[in-house]
């Protein structure tokens, strides 16, 4: 949804009486909240509708980079005949699962 232009012109009022480098930081700030946010969905753009309602975690959204990844080949993956193989390996890498 557009910003209405009244904010706009409170935003440029206020960026203009902040020194300098702070205004650089808020710059700053804003490009980091904007690629987070493009990057969140884009992430969310190729999933089911259910997953579209929710926002991943950033562990979350790594995973999923990761899994994409391995697909495409770039990350080289393990490969399982079976469920109960693929299990064992778990478990032998993961002592938690055992609980």
């Amino acid at each position: 949804m557009p910003v209405a232009q009244p904010v706009y012109n409170d935003l440029i009022k206020v960026m203009s009486s902040l020194p300098e480098e702070y205004a650089v930081q808020v710059i700053d700030f804003a490009h980091y909240l904007k690629a987070k946010a493009t990057q969140q969905a884009d992430i969310m753009s190729n999933e089911c509708s259910i997953c579209a309602n929710s926002v991943p975690n950033a562990e979350t959204i790594a995973a999923i980079q990761e899994g994409r990844a391995m697909m495409r080949g770039e990350i080289p993956a393990k490969r399982f005949s079976s469920l109960d193989e693929m299990w064992e390996d778990l478990e032998r890498h993961d002592p938690e699962l055992d609980d």
